[in-house]
């Protein structure tokens, strides 16, 4: 009987054919990537909502990627102005800040009644 030989460079072709049509697990991108970018743009529209610029966006999360949260606030520009929507301006945080610091201390409670103070 007659041995079965294949050309190598057909060998190659058809393997190279069949891995084409596989996702092969780990090849593909980082699930972690999409994340980050997903949250970018989540941050970049809430900014939009909350009438923030921009820059302010960016200073204010510094570790989300700036081209997601670009595109994000974009996307909810557009988005707002197709649907006639008034953003909610919400307070800066440092006037948050200095809120905070002009809050008075809360009142000593008094003393109940029937006990006396030593």
């Amino acid at each position: 009987m007659p041995a079965f030989t294949m050309n190598p460079r057909l060998l190659i072709a058809s393997v190279a054919l069949l891995l084409a049509a596989c996702d092969i697990p780990g090849l593909g991108p980082d699930p972690r990537i999409a994340m980050r970018e997903a949250e970018g743009k989540a941050i970049g529209g809430a900014c939009r909502y909350a009438v923030r610029g921009i820059e302010e966006c960016y200073q204010l999360n510094p570790k989300a990627l700036k081209t997601a949260i670009f595109e994000g606030w974009r996307e909810m520009d557009q988005y707002m102005r197709e649907n006639k929507i008034e953003g909610q301006p919400t307070p800066s945080p440092e006037g948050q800040e200095a809120a905070a610091e002009k809050k008075p201390a809360p009142a000593p409670k008094p003393a109940a009644a029937g006990q006396k103070s030593s």
